[in-house]
């Protein structure tokens, strides 16, 4: 269990990092960030389950995982069009 809570410790600078980029730069820049953000918030979530032993809260790591894509594709169509 420490070990699990230790890597998830370890995975937050880089998601704070990313979250913070994507609040500045150019659009490109915060796009990738944006993505980035979503990957290291999988990870991280699914550290914390097996940390905390709450195998329920796996979906929620699968769920961001899968729709982590197409948000960032949504997300381009949104700056394509009206920015």
């Amino acid at each position: 269990m420490r070990a699990w809570l230790l890597a998830s410790l370890g995975l937050v600078p880089p998601l704070l990092c990313a979250v913070v980029l994507a609040g500045r730069g150019t659009v490109a820049g915060r796009l990738i960030a944006v993505q980035l953000a979503g990957s290291v918030a999988t990870f991280l979530l699914v550290a914390l389950t097996f940390a905390f032993a709450q195998p329920s809260s796996i979906d929620l790591a699968l769920a961001l995982g899968l729709l982590a894509l197409p948000g960032t594709l949504v997300l381009v169509l949104f700056y394509e069009r009206w920015l």
